[in-house]
């Protein structure tokens, strides 16, 4: 089964980065970079998504689409990247999310 991992930052944990001093903000890319190496095998696909402010939304709720920048709803949680991971089951996907060193959120959610 294929499911992403979706990567869900909050505002608090933004501001923990930027509060990092170079060598503790190295040290947590490297923690993400072992997790990455330690599931390679399952990792089919990965992506850091571009900041927030630079998403486009379309409403397509009316007439017409309705195409504004940013974000539709201001959130204090924002996905800020995925992997797509190849696993035997739900299960096999939660183990591997259970481990990710980074933001304080994995939506996990199966591909259909």
């Amino acid at each position: 089964m294929k499911y992403v991992l979706m990567f869900v930052e909050t505002e608090q944990f933004a501001r923990q980065l930027e509060e990092m001093g170079e060598l503790e903000l190295r040290q947590a890319y490297e923690a993400v970079g072992q997790w990455f190496t330690e599931h390679a095998d399952k990792i089919t696909h990965h992506a850091h998504l571009a900041p927030v402010h630079t998403a486009t939304t379309m409403r397509l709720d009316g007439a017409e689409p309705v195409i504004t920048d940013g974000p539709f709803v201001e959130g204090k949680e924002v996905v800020s990247g995925f992997a797509e991971v190849e696993v035997a089951d739900l299960d096999e996907a939660l183990k591997i999310a259970r481990s990710w060193p980074a933001c304080p959120i994995v939506e996990i959610r199966p591909l259909s």
